[in-house]
């Protein structure tokens, strides 16, 4: 069984988060947790929070269908932060010019599920 969260628009660069998102993939669920928890990147708590709504999402799943979903179990199957659109500003310079400002955003997808239907899958 997998499940995905995802959130987009993330107010930090797409290169910073993949940083962040690359320490957590293919790890138990619980140990990723943990680890975000207590890593001092400010893109760890997002990342944390869209785990935890992976895991609600597989529990959910798995109730609908009737199955008993341990998470102990569950994984980080995949985990990848593609590019959001950027925000341009300007600040002004010397002598009248103006630089461009550009403020990236993420959007950051995680995927959990069982470490047997992550491999038959792929």
């Amino acid at each position: 069984m997998e499940a995905k969260a995802q959130a987009r628009f993330v107010r930090v660069t797409p290169m910073k988060a993949r940083r962040v998102v690359n320490e957590v993939r293919n790890l138990s669920v619980l140990a990723a947790a943990d680890l975000l928890q207590f890593a001092p990147q400010a893109v760890a708590v997002d990342v944390r929070k869209i785990l935890m709504s992976a895991v609600a999402n597989a529990q959910e799943k798995a109730s609908r269908a009737g199955e008993t979903l341990r998470v102990e179990d569950l994984f980080v199957v995949e985990a990848y932060v593609n590019e959001g659109p950027t925000m341009k500003r300007f600040r002004p310079r010397a002598q009248g010019r103006a630089s461009q400002i550009l403020k990236r955003t993420s959007h950051i997808t995680l995927v959990v599920g069982t470490k047997d239907n992550g491999k038959e899958g792929r």
